[in-house]
């Protein structure tokens, strides 16, 4: 099914989505990967806050390339999501719901969705130049440090993504995989 979305996700818009719906995100979305997870993790640890409200928020795995002249952001394809497994359920145990990337998550991650009614949304890999177009405005907001990895606050307009897990931990990869399995047995 198509949805057009806008965010923030909320736990009952995350309860509306399924594995394989065709989604289009507008709102604000957080861009990080390891290295800002990994920071973002430590200073929960240490009981501080986050340099954005993680509420219901969304977090695309991304590390843009540098924009050119007149564009908001370069290129912005998804990063393989299993390197954020390891900081995934923290980050959703403080409400951020929603996760952009690609690529297959660990168990413990499909867990921690169906805990906190997360949604884990499919990004197509190679396609960072279109994905970008989407983007129409982007802002550092924290870990400057990490050039890439930086933490960037973005406002996107139709994003094209695919459900892939959903909040009852419905996988569109496993889906995908008994479907062939059974048409290839008859």
């Amino acid at each position: 099914m198509e949805k057009h979305i806008q965010l923030p996700l909320t736990e009952e818009l995350a309860k509306a989505l399924h594995a394989g719906d065709t989604v289009y995100l507008s709102g604000t979305i957080y861009t990080s990967r390891d290295a800002g997870h990994k920071r973002m993790c430590e200073a929960l640890a240490r009981g501080e806050e986050l340099p954005f409200d993680p509420t219901d928020a969304t977090i695309y795995y991304v590390g843009p390339t540098p924009a050119k002249p007149g564009q908001v952001i370069g290129s912005a394809g998804p990063t393989t999501s299993g390197r954020m497994d390891a900081y995934a359920p923290t980050m959703m145990s403080v409400g951020a719901r929603g996760m952009i990337g690609k690529g297959a998550r660990l168990p413990e991650v499909v867990e921690a969705m169906k805990k906190y009614h997360g949604v884990y949304f499919g990004a197509i890999g190679g396609a960072g130049a279109l994905l970008a177009k989407c983007i129409k405005k982007a802002e550092l907001i924290a870990y400057e440090d990490l050039g890439a990895e930086a933490l960037r606050r973005l406002e996107v307009e139709d994003m094209p993504l695919f459900v892939i897990i959903d909040s009852a931990g419905n996988n569109l990869y496993e889906m995908g995989r008994e479907e062939y399995l059974k048409a290839h047995k008859e």
